[in-house]
């Protein structure tokens, strides 16, 4: 239902913590410890190089629960179900097998189940929304106050269906949070509390939040010109969805009904003094897709069901291609790309996220009140795969750069230049073109990529030191605007082929 990669290359999966014993128990010593329901494990560490894990120990309720990494990499992890409604839960990495969940049971000031974080500009995490949450609060909270309401969650709110679950946030580089809930976008100026600007709505009557469910990103933020961060253009799409009514068919009649889901997407310009939607047609209906930022800048959407919404048993026709979107294609029917699909249906409670190696892992897929080992067509899914993007062919290996090293004497800092030595490994291969991108790992769940940004660093000049190594001086990000503090994997890419990142700490 969740999962976070971390700086170590290990990713946390946790699942709730009231579905039943999972296939994986707790050591005897932990069992007084554990969950409030079982002796087994809910959650583990996953170790991507080795390909295994251990158990970690949950005690209060994870169910639609959210989370961020805050500035020095560990994970915030926020809210979920009755026990667990306002608990605050700390992973923080280690490099041995001693670090487990630290959690504090009655932290948050509202209970939060489907909110969505988002790490702020001076460390800060904001939580937003949630089932009948009209509100928002910070981690650590603010001295003072510590929760503002928000009208416009609760006039996002359908009555019976509420469609404004799971709200897509996304940072701005003027350092304001663009928030999307069922059709409706704002800009939140967080620190005033106060709305800015109210976008218009999507067009086409699609509803694309929790339990309409669609996704979102904010595309690749450009900081090669040396903008500064009042110049720095963002742009924000959505795709997916479902018609309104689609849940309360699906969950609420009896024979169910799955209706056709959402075929669009809309780009929305928000730095534009009059931004509009711009909406184009995927290749296929789609509701519960997953979007992620590859390090080349396209945009892969995979996961989710052609009919019916999130929820027990309320959606069907598993879409197993992905789509590949390229968004600086200037030929808008040539933006979508259908890719090879798999076999193995993701749809409610699955969850993806980009790895350090440019590759995207993928998991679970329960669709059912409780784990359903033998349902049919949708069993509960325990395995985990890896999506290897088309830039991972061996046919782009003699073009594929390498790093090799980072000269940076610590943290990344601002405005500060860096240099960046990599290979090429064909001679005559490399064309004078290279980027340096920094990408911040997602919390993934119900097809939100929370807190998934992508920086295009200006590149001052690329020396050739030898007859396959260069040497890239790089500007790093502008300010904690369009980049907030934290770990992000450094790619170098090369006519569209990234590297396998390295971690950098800004």
């Amino acid at each position: 239902m969740h999962m976070q990669l971390l700086h170590n290359n290990k990713v946390v999966i946790f699942d709730r913590t009231d579905y039943g014993p999972s296939n994986l128990s707790l050591a005897s010593q932990l069992c007084q410890n554990a969950t409030v329901f079982d002796c087994s494990a809910h959650s583990l560490l996953y170790d991507v190089a080795s390909n295994t894990f251990r158990p970690l120990t949950l005690r209060y309720d994870t169910w639609c629960s959210s989370g961020s990494l805050n500035a020095s990499g560990s994970l915030i992890q926020t809210g979920g179900y009755g026990v667990g409604e306002r608990a605050v839960r700390i992973f923080t990495p280690c490099d041995g097998v001693s670090c487990d969940w630290v959690e504090n049971r009655a932290y948050l000031s509202s209970r939060r189940w489907y909110s969505t974080n988002q790490i702020l500009p001076d460390g800060r995490i904001i939580i937003v929304g949630g089932r009948r949450a009209f509100t928002y609060e910070f981690y650590p909270k603010n001295p003072g106050k510590s929760v503002f309401y928000l009208r416009f969650l609760a006039e996002t709110r359908d009555p019976n269906e509420e469609n404004n679950l799971y709200p897509f946030l996304h940072l701005l580089p003027d350092g304001n949070l663009f928030i999307f809930a069922n059709r409706r976008s704002i800009l939140l100026d967080f620190i005033n509390h106060r709305i800015v600007k109210v976008f218009p709505d999507i067009p086409g009557g699609d509803k694309r939040n929790y339990p309409s469910t669609g996704s979102s990103v904010l595309l690749p933020l450009l900081l090669t010109g040396g903008n500064n961060r009042s110049k720095t253009a963002a742009e924000v799409m959505v795709c997916g969805g479902a018609p309104p009514g689609a849940f309360l068919k699906a969950a609420r009649t009896i024979p169910k009904i799955f209706v056709g889901a959402s075929c669009t997407c809309g780009r929305l310009k928000v730095t534009d003094p009059n931004p509009k939607w711009v909406m184009e047609q995927m290749p296929s209906p789609r509701v519960m897709p997953d979007m992620l930022l590859l390090p080349n800048g396209d945009v892969l959407i995979i996961n989710g069901a052609a009919n019916g919404t999130a929820g027990w048993e309320d959606a069907t026709n598993a879409v197993l291609n992905p789509i590949l979107y390229l968004p600086d294609e200037p030929d808008p029917t040539r933006r979508f790309e259908i890719l090879a699909p798999t076999r193995i249906p993701r749809m409610y409670h699955s969850a993806s996220l980009l790895l350090s190696d440019g590759r995207v892992l993928i998991g679970g897929s329960n669709p059912h009140r409780n784990y359903n080992f033998t349902a049919k067509p949708y069993p509960t899914e325990l395995s985990l795969e890896a999506y290897l993007p088309r830039y991972l062919d061996p046919q782009y290996a003699s073009v594929r750069p390498s790093i090799l090293t980072v000269e940076l004497a610590g943290d990344m800092l601002y405005g500060k230049m860096f240099s960046v030595t990599f290979v090429i490994p064909a001679f005559g291969m490399f064309d004078g073109g290279v980027s340096v991108r920094l990408v911040a790992p997602s919390f993934s769940t119900h097809s939100t990529a929370m807190n998934q940004r992508l920086l295009v660093l200006r590149v001052r000049r690329v020396a050739q030191l030898s007859v396959f190594a260069y040497k890239a001086d790089v500007e790093g990000p502008t300010n904690s605007y369009v980049a907030p503090p934290g770990y992000y994997m450094m790619f170098v890419v090369h006519r569209g082929i990234p590297s396998e990142a390295v971690w950098v700490r800004l």
